[in-house]
């Protein structure tokens, strides 16, 4: 069985995140850009059910302008087998992705395709959802836990919601999107990084897999949440219970 795995290209988790002077987004020159954490745990997810025999191969799929290709370098020097790059505009929605990433199941059949539940550069968490949709494949998302049924051709997964977990079966071939603890990713070591130089990256373009790119979405302006007020001492308890109930209104 092969694995398909998702990854995004976005700004680095630890970086200050700037606004454009004209609203239109935010400052990527020069900024630190590295894999969505939640792809990094759905890549991990996938080398390690490899590793239990359960996959033959796994490949890695991401899209986006030349630079992503570093971030496919990631994955196979994580332990990915090969790769495919899809070049396309840096901006992309959900609905095109998922376009594309149903034309690449077509074309290579794997068993599970596995995505982070979100990137955190946009937030949506769409894609998995709409790519099932299109695939008419079972979901499982925010997965904690995921377990397979070599046998039975099934997949057990944990999901979080509200109110704890729930636990879906879902038949093979099916869509899994990851939540933050299903797993710790690995870190590539010096030789699987030098190894990943030598693996296959494939290159292909939305037109070579007949996908229309669309912009369905318009970003009318984006900013930066408000600043913080500082906060105040106070001297007693009476104080305080004043200020909740005559400023602050909560009681």
């Amino acid at each position: 069985m092969k694995i398909m795995v998702a990854v995004k290209r976005v700004i680095d988790y630890a970086v200050k995140i700037r606004v454009k002077s004209d609203k239109t987004g935010v400052e990527t020159t020069n900024v630190k850009m590295s894999m969505n954490p939640f792809c990094e745990i759905a890549l991990e997810e996938a080398l390690r059910i490899k590793e239990s025999g359960f996959a033959s191969e796994v490949i890695v799929v991401s899209m986006g302008p030349a630079q992503s290709v570093d971030t496919l370098r990631t994955g196979l020097a994580m332990g990915a087998d090969r790769a495919i790059h899809v070049d396309a505009p840096a901006t992309l929605y959900p609905l095109s992705v998922a376009k594309i990433l149903k034309v690449l199941v077509d074309i290579e059949k794997p068993g599970l395709l596995i995505l982070g539940k979100q990137a955190i550069d946009d937030d949506c968490n769409q894609t998995g959802q709409m790519v099932a949709g299109l695939l008419k494949w079972p979901q499982g998302t925010f997965a904690s836990k995921v377990v397979l049924d070599k046998e039975k051709q099934v997949a057990t997964v944990d999901r979080e919601v509200d109110g704890g977990l729930e636990t879906l079966c879902l038949d093979l071939p099916a869509v899994i999107t990851t939540d933050l603890r299903l797993n710790q990713p690995r870190y590539a070591t010096l030789p699987n990084i030098m190894k990943a130089k030598s693996k296959p990256i494939k290159k292909v373009t939305p037109q070579e897999l007949n996908v229309e790119i669309n912009s369905d979405l318009e970003i009318v302006h984006v900013t930066e949440p408000p600043k913080r007020k500082a906060g105040v001492i106070l001297s007693s308890v009476d104080e305080l219970v004043d200020k909740l109930k005559n400023e602050a209104h909560v009681i």
